[in-house]
């Protein structure tokens, strides 16, 4: 049993799709695919390699067939980041509560963070999301994500519309570090 940890959640929406300038291109060899129904082991093998370290645990519990009863769900967009050919990134949108749209997963593997990367993975699924025609787009973060996170997003235009406080086990070996 791993060690208990207060949290905070905090959520965050866009009401309008917003008017920024693009984010200049990383100088490497890039590409942002739709992984269109993905195997469950590739989408366990992104989830782990990206959310391991800021504990991401939902996905973890379900079984493969809960799993990929969700991400073959046709309102599930599944975009993965490569940087030179290798996995770097995911971007999880999903459009189920429609018009809402939330990016449920967003971030990089821990080898590409601090490469210029996630401003242009960011602003490509910001637009990605808004290309499905929403009233709003969601996103949350919380104390265990990176410490830029909720300041990134409301970089890109994002604003808290709710907090809440939990408590969250950490995954065996994971260190607790609050933005």
């Amino acid at each position: 049993m791993g060690r208990q940890v207060d949290v905070t959640v905090t959520y965050l929406r866009q009401t309008a799709r917003p008017a920024f300038a693009p984010q200049p291109r990383p100088d490497m060899q890039i590409a942002i695919l739709r992984a269109s129904n993905p195997p469950v082991h590739f989408y366990r093998y992104l989830y782990d390699l990206i959310g391991r370290r800021w504990n991401w645990v939902s996905r973890r519990m379900l079984s493969d067939e809960d799993l990929d009863a969700i991400i073959k769900n046709p309102a599930v967009h599944l975009y993965v980041l490569y940087v030179e050919g290798v996995p770097a990134g995911m971007a999880e949108i999903d459009a189920g509560d429609a018009p809402v749209v939330d990016i449920r997963f967003f971030g990089l593997a821990p080898e590409f963070i601090g490469r210029g990367l996630s401003r242009f993975f960011l602003s490509n699924a910001i637009d990605l999301a808004w290309s499905l025609r929403p009233t709003e787009v969601r996103i949350e973060t919380c104390t265990l994500d990176h410490p830029a996170a909720l300041a990134l997003y409301q970089k890109f235009g994002f604003t808290v519309f709710d907090q809440r406080m939990g408590r969250a086990e950490l995954l065996a070996g994971q260190e607790f570090c609050s933005s």
